[in-house]
């Protein structure tokens, strides 16, 4: 009795939440252990198959570095590092497609679809909504440092994404974009859910990894923060707390918040609705990024 009782009570809690986020765009990335546990993935994906039935409108959008990184292990190719990113060229551009579309995305779509969800994978073997230009990085002596096949986000395809969301589709984006001469071009994950996020004026940016939100201390689980905002985020990337695979999901997040986005959120995909949990509860279970009023 007490079980079913504090369901009905979470039930409850969450109604104003689902009153207020119908109709919404919610921006989900999802990374870390979530796509290599199938498991995890299938939770995780019942969430987002749970926000679209209660009539909020998700976008996914997916990297997969570590499953690109089995794959080029697989072929006997040795992964190259250029200042701290994977040097991409066009076997491996070849490899990392097929990976996340194939391995990641159609898998994706199929778990949506056997939720009772409409998805549609977008990617550089269909329609494709991300664009970038070639990305290159200031060498030690000033000079541009050339990555291969990697790109920077430009562009995102917004209006094809809103038809979708507004037809009832759920989007899957994998991380690969078109240059302007149709080329393709691998492009990181984090900042292409930034750049959709802000692309669509999405009410919420929700970055799924292995981390439990922002600690202020990395070594401390207890230093976690659920809220912080902007001018917060500008302070502890300054003193050094906010660094390595941390950095570019902020980063993401604030370009979405400077372009309109209401709030950003980092969670980790390990627990159990940890999705439903951050939405939909007032205190939230990671750390959510918030502008802050003038």
């Amino acid at each position: 009795m007490e079980e079913a009782i504090a369901k009905a009570g979470a039930l409850i809690e969450a109604m104003e939440y689902i009153r207020s986020f119908r109709g919404r765009i919610v921006v989900v990335k999802l990374g870390g252990s979530v796509l290599d546990d199938h498991s995890l993935q299938r939770s995780m994906l019942t969430d987002i198959a749970f926000m679209a039935t209660v009539g909020m409108q998700p976008v996914i959008v997916h990297g997969g570095g570590k499953a690109i990184t089995r794959a080029m292990n697989a072929a006997g190719i040795e992964p190259q590092w250029v200042l701290g990113r994977r040097y991409t060229d066009e076997r491996t551009l070849t490899i990392a497609e097929h990976t996340l579309v194939n391995k990641l995305n159609t898998p994706i779509c199929d778990v949506l679809e056997e939720l009772g969800c409409r998805p549609m994978g977008l990617h550089s073997l269909s329609s494709c909504v991300l664009f970038a230009e070639t990305l290159r990085l200031a060498g030690q002596d000033g000079r541009k440092v050339d990555l291969g096949y990697v790109g920077r986000m430009t562009e995102v395809n917004g209006q094809l994404l809103r038809t979708l969301c507004g037809a009832g589709t759920i989007p899957v984006i994998a991380s690969i974009a078109r240059d302007k001469a149709g080329g393709k071009l691998n492009v990181n994950a984090d900042s292409a859910a930034g750049m959709v996020a802000a692309a669509l004026g999405a009410d919420k940016l929700v970055m799924v990894s292995d981390t439990h939100g922002i600690r202020r201390d990395m070594n401390d689980p207890g230093s976690w923060v659920s809220s912080l905002d902007e001018t917060q985020i500008k302070e502890m990337i300054a003193a050094g707390i906010i660094t390595d695979a941390m950095f570019p999901k902020v980063e993401a997040c604030m370009a979405a918040l400077e372009a309109g986005v209401r709030k950003a959120h980092i969670i980790d995909g390990r627990i159990a609705h940890s999705l439903l949990l951050e939405i939909y509860t007032v205190k939230g279970i990671g750390t959510e990024i918030v502008r802050r009023e003038s």
